[in-house]
């Protein structure tokens, strides 16, 4: 059965992430609250991994981060403004939502989530890998 969505500019299948996985325009980000627990343990292969309290909170007010630490996140990510972004995470993608909308609050263009997150990649028995991507 295939899966078409009302909006596929902003949620994509597996499948989609799957067939995008050496597109150098797509950066996959697994957002989680505990890196430890779930990215390092295997994740959608090449994608970097984001920590929701680190990387996308300003640690003294506990508020959105601000413009230059989102800036340094998405440089250290290998992400430009003409980056697709996908999103996915832990807490059926409760963090990649988090992280959806602060990009969207700072007007990156292409951000999508893939659906079902971490848990349906893992069940549907595709690829995981412990390796960091570095990128430039």
């Amino acid at each position: 059965m295939s899966e078409s969505y009302a909006h596929p500019e902003v949620l994509v299948t597996t499948t989609w992430v799957s067939e995008h996985l050496d597109d150098t325009s797509v950066v996959i980000a697994e957002v989680n609250t505990d890196l430890q627990a779930a990215y390092y343990q295997g994740h959608v292969p090449g994608a970097v991994g984001w920590s929701l309290h680190t990387d996308l909170e300003e640690q003294t007010r506990r508020d959105i981060p601000t413009l230059s630490q989102l800036e340094g996140l998405l440089g250290r990510s290998g992400i430009d403004n003409d980056t697709t972004i996908v999103l996915y995470g832990d807490g059926n993608n409760r963090s990649a939502t988090w992280a959806f909308w602060v990009l969207k609050y700072y007007r990156h263009s292409d951000v999508r989530l893939m659906n079902g997150g971490r848990t349906k990649w893992v069940d549907e028995g595709r690829p995981v890998s412990t390796d960091t991507p570095k990128p430039e």
